[in-house]
């Protein structure tokens, strides 16, 4: 049984982060299911500290936008928004270059709070970093 409260596709939600983080990024959403949501984070330039291997940061960047996007997807848009309110990486394996594609699925989900878990794997399928964050639901939209 699908977690989401009304269907939707991922272009819908693309068309919202022109001029964003996220499109500056080069984060795409990339695929669901009834209760997951995907995308991929670039290891390039934009992403990488300087010593050549993928900020950690740019993961934290990845994991919050999946639990946001689902979090958000969970809610009556019209009634509630979902903001970050903690979030926390631990960073497993570096990556120098390619893509690292990213799975948030909820571990909790309250009337005035949600917990999403991000697993962030390279291109081999590795997990290189775990995170988890908690939304505050909130009521008005």
């Amino acid at each position: 049984m699908a977690i989401w409260f009304r269907p939707f596709m991922l272009s819908d939600l693309t068309a919202a982060r022109a001029g964003t983080l996220v499109a500056h990024l080069g984060i795409e959403l990339t695929a669901f299911g009834d209760d997951w949501l995907e995308g991929t984070l670039p290891v390039d330039a934009r992403t990488q500290q300087p010593y050549g291997i993928l900020h950690g940061g740019a993961s934290v960047v990845l994991a919050e936008t999946l639990g946001g996007y689902a979090a958000n997807l969970c809610v009556d848009p019209s009634r509630f928004r979902c903001v970050g309110q903690e979030i926390s990486a631990s960073h497993l394996r570096p990556v120098e270059s390619g893509l690292v594609t990213g799975r948030a699925t909820p571990v909790h989900l309250g009337r005035r709070s949600q917990v999403w878990q991000i697993a962030i794997r390279n291109a081999a399928g590795q997990p290189t970093c775990l995170s988890r964050l908690t939304m505050a639901v909130l009521e008005g939209a």
